[in-house]
């Protein structure tokens, strides 16, 4: 295995029908968080834990994602020449000079383990990440960057985890965990299905959207069919490559995570991002303080 993770994977190939009608021009990774789109908030996530090479995975309507993390010398000159100097360094930073981008299609939506699998030719035989633009994670130290820290101990397979309500199992990959921790918020994992039903789950230990996966993952999503939703699944793969007798484990990471793919998920995202960000927190909290529901 690798001895670091430097490549991370963002699917963003998905159609976001659950944010119709917003989403039949602009994808949903592009939907702002306050001022900055989701997909900004991924890739900044991965760059903050030592990731160098962003891989976006994306699909026939997401040229507007290529578009973003691309130059924009049109914009940028018209910025210089009004000397709005600060807003100028906003749009240069969204991708440091030492990160390199690189767009793989995904010519139909077909699950996460098809999308992934797209990117395999750049990932080659590196251990890499993955990263759900979707899930959005609000963490002291950042999410991936807590699971590259339990990688760099164990050399393992790691998903990210969380508590959930038993009868929302039905929309996650649930994992059986082998009896209890075997270190602080690490559990070593037995099983993985996906979405089962509140009676069929083992637990409701959840994976979510953060995963440091070997490039040996690729092989078994070569042997997977269409499951669940007609599509291949990521967690499909994971149970074969814990067949083959590799160690996948289960991190509960610390910090608060928005389910973003939901509406209310993102309602709640903004609100609390709103209330933390420099500019607007202020006169937010006053409004807030000043609104009742009725």
């Amino acid at each position: 295995m690798a001895k670091t993770i430097k490549k991370a994977v963002f699917p963003v190939a998905g159609l976001g029908t659950r944010f119709l009608p917003a989403t039949k021009v602009n994808p949903k990774e592009i939907l702002p968080i306050v001022d900055k789109p989701l997909i900004q908030y991924a890739t900044e996530e991965a760059i903050h834990s030592g990731i160098k090479q962003l891989i976006f995975v994306i699909g026939k309507r997401k040229d507007t994602i290529k578009n973003y993390f691309s130059k924009s010398p049109e914009l940028e000159k018209e910025l210089l020449n009004k000397k709005k100097q600060s807003l100028l360094k906003t749009i240069t930073k969204i991708v440091p000079k030492n990160i390199n981008c690189v767009f793989v299609r995904q010519n139909k939506p077909a699950g996460l383990g098809h999308a992934i699998n797209c990117a395999r030719e750049i990932i080659q035989d590196e251990d890499f990440a993955v990263i759900l633009a979707d899930d959005l994670i609000k963490s002291k130290i950042p999410c991936l960057k807590q699971m590259i820290n339990k990688y760099s101990e164990t050399k393992r397979n790691i998903v990210a985890i969380e508590h959930i309500e038993r009868k929302d199992t039905k929309k996650y990959g649930i994992v059986d965990p082998v009896n209890e921790k075997t270190l602080k918020n690490f559990y070593k994992i037995r099983s993985i299905i996906e979405k089962p039903t509140p009676s069929k789950a083992k637990s409701n230990l959840a994976v979510v959207g953060r995963y440091i996966l070997s490039s040996k993952i690729f092989k078994f999503i070569n042997k997977s069919r269409p499951t669940v939703g007609n599509e291949i699944q990521i967690t499909d793969a994971i149970e074969r490559l814990l067949n083959d007798g590799e160690g996948v484990y289960g991190y509960e990471f610390e910090g608060k995570r928005f389910d973003c793919g939901s509406k209310i998920g993102y309602l709640k995202a903004t609100v609390e991002y709103a209330l933390s960000h420099d500019e607007v927190s202020s006169e937010f909290r006053k409004y807030l303080k000043k609104y009742r529901l009725k």
